[in-house]
Formats: structure tokens, C-alpha cells, sequence
């Protein structure tokens, strides 16, 4: 008797949009796309910018992400890693990854040539609520590497610009050499009624902006509380100060919505490394409210 051999790559359920946020579904899928790499962008010392181009066409129409959201990136013979999209919803067939290289996998990935072949699975986890800040003025908040998910926030709010009120973005780092996406600060700032404000912890040769925490950068930021959403994304060390401020200047935490991407792994909530309690980081999160985060134990 000849068994029957199923691809799952022809499976006609598999070419439809997946809810990610289910373990149901997450269980039931690990589908690989495969993708191409299109263009680097060197970002800094140790950060690029990968454009990964889909190869077969339905597969590009399947995949959609929302702003939060992440991807398993898989090198064959290498091994796979969580990484945020940091790059515009528009955009079909095409995703972008900042990657830092910082082990093994990211190491190969950083001499990678354009026309490489990789793959990717997902999108994984859950995402900033933007439909819930239509109408309200928006906090956007990065420390450090935490501008590559933040990324994809202030992209979508830029094409949908008129469903929003004030846009506010602070961006800290540890050095003036650590500041990605500068190219892009004059293109943000031509978002009409957006605040860009950028310091740096330490004063280096040639910088010529603020300097000190990003909290000072919130001390004498004027808003309207009441009708404000705030976006943190960086170490979560980070959280507890800055989330700290704007509690004390009146932003309710079911308000504030934080990236905790912790210890992720296998980004389907199989492997339970990035477990919080009973909350999987990679399917419960990695975006969460404030208030959800400070009840879990040992989230930050």
C-alpha cells in the first residue's frame, strides 16, 4: 500500500492568514518562506539593515504583519532567531530586519552577501494596538535598540497620519555611535505635529545634542495626559523608570504598552524558555500593557 506523502507547502489551509495570537493555530503551523536578501544598510558598527524580498509570489500576498510583531529568521546549517519587524505593513512581498551581531547566527548573518537565501516563519506575537490610539495623541518611546520594533509604529502612524493627534518621539542612547536610523530623523520630522527629541548618556566629539537619561527627556515634555498613549520599547530595566514618569505625570498604565521580548526561542511557545509565570513572552506578548506586565513576577 503506498502511503500518501502530504507537502505541507501545497497545503491549501496553509495559504491563508494564520491567527497568530492563538496557541491553537501556533501548534498546527511552522510553515518556512523562503526569502532573498535585497539590500544591506550598514546602521552602525554592529547593526544592519536587511530588505528581505519573498521569492514565490502567493506566498508574498499571505504574509501580513501588524506594528510589535516578529519573525523567526532561519539560517540553513545555523540555526533560527527572533527578530522584530522593523519595517512599513504597505509594503507586499518585502519585509526589513535590523539585525545586531551578537552571536553565532547573527555573526553569519552580518557576512551575508546581497542574493543570499534565508527563511522566515511567522509573523509571531502580538502588536501595538493602533486602531485603540485612533484620535489620541501618541508617546513614542525607544532606548537603545529598542528604536527597530518602535520602528514599525511610527512608519504606520506616517501613513495613516490623519487618525492620530500629537506625535511625540524620545530616543535614548548610550553613545551619539549607537543612534540608528538617523537618515531617517529629518523624514519623521516632516510628520506634521511630531516632536523628535534624541539624547545620548554620554557627550562624545562632534555631538552636539542632549545629553543624560531619557526620563530627562520627559521632565518638561507638555502633553494632554488624559488624551495620550504611550509606546516604550527598550531594555527592561528601562521600563521601570520611564513608566514610573509617566504614571507621575497622569498616563494610566492600561495606557502604556511595552515590547518585553524575553529569553524568546522557538517564537511559537513550545520550547517555555521565555516563560513569565504561566505567560508565554513569544505568544502572550512580546507587546503588553504596563499594567499586565507589572503583574507578572520577574517580568522586568
Amino acid at each position: 500500500m503506498k502511503i500518501q506523502v502530504e507537502d505541507i507547502n501545497l497545503t491549501p489551509s496553509l495559504n491563508v492568514v494564520p491567527d497568530f495570537n492563538r496557541k491553537a493555530s501556533l501548534m498546527k503551523t511552522d510553515k518556512v518562506y523562503e526569502v532573498q536578501i535585497t539590500n544591506i544598510v550598514a546602521l552602525t558598527e554592529h547593526e544592519k539593515l536587511f530588505r528581505l524580498q519573498f521569492i514565490h509570489e502567493d506566498e508574498a500576498k499571505v504574509f501580513h504583519f501588524l506594528p510589535g510583531q516578529f519573525v523567526m529568521l532561519e539560517v540553513p546549517g545555523f540555526g533560527e532567531i527572533p527578530i522584530s519587524l522593523s519595517a512599513s505593513t504597505a509594503f507586499v512581498g518585502q519585509i526589513e530586519l535590523c539585525i545586531r551581531k551578537a552571536g553565532k547566527v547573527t555573526g553569519v548573518l552580518h557576512n551575508a552577501k546581497i542574493g543570499s537565501m534565508v527563511g522566515i516563519r511567522g509573523p509571531f506575537g502580538t502588536h501595538f494596538p493602533m486602531e485603540k490610539m485612533t484620535g489620541k495623541d501618541v508617546l513614542l518611546i525607544a532606548g537603545g535598540l529598542g528604536i527597530v520594533p518602535l520602528r514599525g509604529p511610527i512608519l504606520w502612524i506616517n501613513e495613516h497620519r490623519s487618525q492620530y493627534g500629537k506625535i511625540y518621539i524620545l530616543y535614548g542612547v548610550k553613545t551619539p555611535s549607537q543612534i540608528l536610523f538617523d537618515y531617517q530623523f529629518k523624514e519623521w520630522e516632516k510628520i506634521y505635529d511630531c516632536e523628535i527629541d534624541i539624547i545620548s548618556e554620554e557627550k562624545s566629539p562632534g555631538w552636539s545634542g542632549k545629553t543624560g537619561m531619557i526620563t530627562d527627556l520627559l521632565k518638561d515634555k507638555e502633553m494632554d495626559v488624559r488624551n495620550t498613549y504611550a509606546v516604550v520599547c527598550g531594555p527592561p530595566v528601562m521600563f521601570k523608570y520611564v513608566c514610573a514618569d509617566l504614571s507621575e505625570k497622569g498616563i494610566p498604565m492600561d495606557r502604556m504598552f511595552v515590547d518585553l521580548e524575553r529569553r524568546m526561542h522557538c517564537g511559537m511557545g513550545k520550547c517555555c524558555r521565555c516563560m513569565v509565570g504561566s505567560t508565554f513572552t513569544c505568544v502572550d506578548g512580546p507587546v503588553m500593557d504596563y499594567w499586565t506586565v507589572m503583574n507578572l513576577k520577574e517580568a522586568i
